[in-house]
């Protein structure tokens, strides 16, 4: 399909239809939804500004963690807000180039979210195998461009893949079923070929996934190794606390993420597509400040000395 048939897309506005075959659920969904959201930005600020305020904190690890809990606002803000708004407004319409600019973001933090955990998977090999050289390893140039490729290489490949959806024309149905511009739901809407779309999809997703889990994989097979050839308890424990939290959300994310790929593609696995999206999307940027603060002493430790800081500094 040639780029100049785009124009002759006569479809300007997507109806997203949500939940809305359950209407005696929309309230309740909104207030779940709406408190999930609100936990999700009070548990990543709160992260980033522990990190920020402790100078105990500015590691490598730490600094990664800081761009995760950005990353969990950013996408988890893309779709959040115009879900509550369609649980709660009649008019669920998203214009043309909002609905592809709402797929570029999030597709875009998604997969660097993706990259930075293979990351944080590396700073943990490097912590644990060779820790007398982790702070000449892990310099701070290399953190830096480390996280400045995670983010460059999420961006081209998001305008690939929004690039492939605007290639193609739209002149029939514009309803989305899902609450968001899921690729998927998009590209079901297309009344042209849709096979580079497809193939480009599946090539990136395929490409991303494969790299991410490889770097992940190694990572913890040579911390593994390194960890059982370590002689005291001691030194065991305090290599796998360092890991746990990241092991955990690398589980809870790429979990969720290979369930959308093997979910068929059908009309009956629509809400489990949905239910698998508001997951990834609703719930997995609330758990990962819980995961991380639950199980970090370094961050409850600093955590615990601010409250009590700024609650001593209003008694007095």
């Amino acid at each position: 399909m040639a780029l100049g048939e785009r124009n002759h897309s006569s479809v300007t506005t997507f109806i997203l239809l949500g939940f809305s075959e359950y209407p005696h659920l929309q309230t309740p969904l909104f207030l779940v939804f709406l408190t999930v959201y609100a936990v999700t930005l009070v548990g990543n600020l709160g992260i980033i500004v522990v990190i920020r305020i402790s100078p105990k904190l500015h590691t490598p690890m730490y600094f990664f963690l800081s761009h995760l809990s950005f990353l969990d606002i950013c996408y988890s803000s893309v779709f959040t807000p115009k879900l509550l708004e369609i649980l709660i407004m009649e008019d669920r319409t998203i214009s043309f180039k909002g609905c592809m600019v709402q797929f570029f973001f999030v597709c875009a933090f998604v997969i660097t979210e993706m990259f930075m955990l293979a990351v944080m998977a590396y700073d943990r090999f490097v912590a644990v195998c060779n820790p007398l050289l982790y702070t000449v390893a892990m310099s701070q140039a290399l953190c830096t461009l480390l996280v400045a490729g995670a983010y460059a290489w999420g961006g081209i490949c998001s305008l690939t893949l929004t690039y492939s959806l605007l290639k193609l024309s739209y002149c029939g149905s514009n309803v989305i079923n899902h609450f968001g511009c899921e690729y998927s739901a998009i590209l079901s809407l297309s009344c042209s070929d849709p096979y580079f779309s497809q193939m480009t999809c599946l090539v990136i997703s395929t490409f991303n996934e494969a790299c991410s889990l490889l770097i992940i994989l190694a990572s913890y097979i040579f911390i593994v190794v390194t960890i059982v050839k370590m002689p005291s308890t001691g030194g065991l424990q305090k290599a796998f606390s360092t890991c746990a939290s990241h092991l955990t959300t690398i589980t809870i994310f790429h979990g969720t993420i290979l369930l959308l790929y093997c979910v068929p593609n059908s009309k009956s696995s629509w809400l489990l597509v949905k239910v698998a999206t508001v997951f990834f999307t609703v719930m997995i940027p609330m758990l990962n400040p819980l995961i991380y603060s639950l199980r970090n002493k370094d961050v409850k430790d600093t955590a615990r000395k601010l409250v009590h800081t700024k609650l001593l500094s209003h008694s007095m």
